[in-house]
């Protein structure tokens, strides 16, 4: 039975978790806004996207917690994405009070 350091190790790895397939994500939102795709394409790049995700989780959970899915790992995941969510948009708005950029952006809301 893991102690509560380990817990909060494996919490803290799943928030790092979390926060990093969110920023992969908006890394191919900005790619498709860069870059005009067609339907099919933007398929194809969620299908890699959400497999090599969910193989990105498994190895976390794996050498986490041994393969054994916790409630405090998958709280953790969503944490971190929400947490790089509200960074991004704070950013984006930093970036639009400093630059007045009027372009189309690559906001996660946007």
């Amino acid at each position: 039975m893991p102690g509560i350091r380990e817990e909060m190790i494996v919490f803290l790895v799943a928030v790092v978790s979390g926060a990093a397939v969110r920023l992969a994500y908006q890394c191919i939102r900005c790619f498709r806004r860069i870059i005009a795709h067609r339907l099919a394409a933007i398929g194809v790049e969620d299908m890699i996207f959400w497999i090599g995700s969910a193989i990105y989780m498994f190895v976390q959970i794996y050498h986490t917690s041994d393969g054994s899915i916790r409630w405090y790992f998958i709280l953790g995941v969503a944490l971190g994405a929400v947490l790089m969510s509200v960074f991004l948009r704070s950013a984006e708005k930093l970036y639009k009070k400093i630059y007045g950029a009027k372009k189309k952006d690559c906001s996660p809301g946007g």
